[in-house]
């Protein structure tokens, strides 16, 4: 084995659920937003793609850290402690707009095999949908993390593809580091989708029940719910460490998406795109096939990542509230309810390729149902990871607290900001 191969191995054994989570949240529906957003306002949009990093590290962090301390996801957390009520209209949101972006992410994974190999999109569609759900069903918890990290590396390619095209780095650097934002209709609609596809509530159930399978993969715990984790400072570091490496590689692969799309797409006056596909289409006359592969094969990667995940955080989350037993740790037989949860919400996906709509503009709406449904959600995740009661010594610092708070706060802003927007 090479010094670089070890080199890259001994990164992957380090990280695990934050760095995973955070490249699923690039999955080819966020792909497709954060094109559409270079496509649409050039540069302009730099800026949220670091700005969002601290408020989503915080986040993040928290519902691992609930995971890691009490050996439950967040679903079960948030129903032993608060009203149903609550619990099922925030699983109801994440159900369809989970339920949306695995058919939109289906969607783009077949048009991209399509145009890359010539085969007909029903083939790849039915094709992809059966690997998922098998992967998801027959492979175990430990071989089935190693796979999600290297797909997770597929992302580079978004980083090759923008340094392949012309770039005016100094307008670069004043839209990354100078925010711009007009309080038009559609550039606070962006600011809102971008905020729900990057601070998206999948990612905090996926995350937080990652940990705790973590800990049954250590003999911590049992089963999810099911005995109390010894969760040691050592622990706690890790898991931040491994968060904020995680987030800041989302939100770079963030970065340069949109300014792969800014540099190409807006720049040639091409506005409007439908789906990662259309993009990646629409880049082989503007930037040549070599940058038009790269970005093709990042979204075939990157939905192999996200499609699971979307998927099993919307099966935890139904597996909590019903209180079946849940674990991608778990065999079938030992788990029928929760794979159940998996394969309906992947083959209800599918269909949702077939309903006539659009594929962008559904997707795009759900990101910002996602921005709008995000806020009630961080609110309850603050308080549980504030909560002695539950976290015992783990709880909040006074800088989780400020960063959290804040993010949730500039997230509600931006909802009424585009509510008012909407009425004027």
């Amino acid at each position: 084995m090479t010094k670089k191969k070890k080199k890259r191995n001994a990164f992957l054994d380090r990280v695990g659920p934050g760095f995973i989570t955070g490249a699923a949240d690039d999955d080819p529906s966020g792909i497709g937003t954060y094109a559409q957003t270079g496509a649409m306002f050039g540069y302009a949009h730099l800026w949220t793609a670091f700005f969002s990093f601290p408020f989503m590290t915080a986040i993040q962090e928290m519902c691992g850290r609930i995971g890691l301390v009490t050996g439950n996801g967040l679903a079960g957390v948030v129903r032993m402690n608060y009203s149903r009520r609550i619990l099922f209209f925030l699983v109801g949101v994440l159900l369809v707009t989970n339920t949306i972006n695995i058919g939109a992410d289906l969607g783009a994974m077949a048009a991209t095999g399509e145009l890359l190999f010539g085969i007909p999109f029903p083939v790849w569609l039915i094709g992809i949908t059966v690997l998922t759900i098998g992967l998801e069903i027959f492979v175990s918890y430990a071989t089935y993390a190693k796979y999600l990290k290297y797909l997770a590396l597929t992302l580079l390619a978004y980083v090759a593809a923008s340094f392949a095209v012309k770039q005016d780095w100094a307008a670069v650097a004043v839209a990354t580091f100078v925010p711009h934002l007009t309080f038009a209709k559609d550039s606070l609609l962006n600011v809102v989708a971008v905020l729900g596809t990057t601070i998206s509530p999948y990612i905090f159930f996926w995350q937080a029940d990652e940990e705790a399978e973590e800990e049954i993969v250590q003999h911590k715990i049992e089963a999810i719910g099911v005995g109390t984790p010894h969760v040691t400072h050592r622990d706690v570091r890790r898991l931040r460490t491994d968060t904020a490496v995680g987030m800041f590689f989302s939100n770079a692969i963030m970065f340069f998406i949109i300014l792969t799309a800014a540099a190409t797409l807006h720049a040639h006056g091409i506005t409007r795109i439908q789906t990662a596909s259309d993009a990646a289409e629409a880049l082989r006359p503007l930037a040549g096939n070599f940058t038009f592969v790269l970005f093709a094969l990042g979204i075939m990667g990157t939905g192999l990542l996200g499609i699971p995940i979307l998927s099993g955080s919307a099966a935890y989350a139904v597996a909590e509230i019903m209180q079946w037993k849940s674990g991608l740790s778990l065999k079938l037989r030992q788990a029928r309810a929760f794979y159940g949860v998996i394969v309906l919400a992947t083959l209800v996906g599918l269909l949702v390729n077939f309903a006539g709509i659009p594929p962008f503009t559904m997707l795009y709406y759900t990101a910002v149902l996602n921005g709008i449904a995000a806020p009630f959600l961080m609110f309850f995740i603050i308080r549980i990871a504030n909560d002695r009661k539950i976290m015992g010594r783990h709880v909040n610092s006074r800088l989780s607290n400020v960063f959290g708070w804040a993010g949730t706060g500039l997230m509600a802003a931006a909802c009424v900001a585009l509510l008012v927007s909407a009425l004027i």
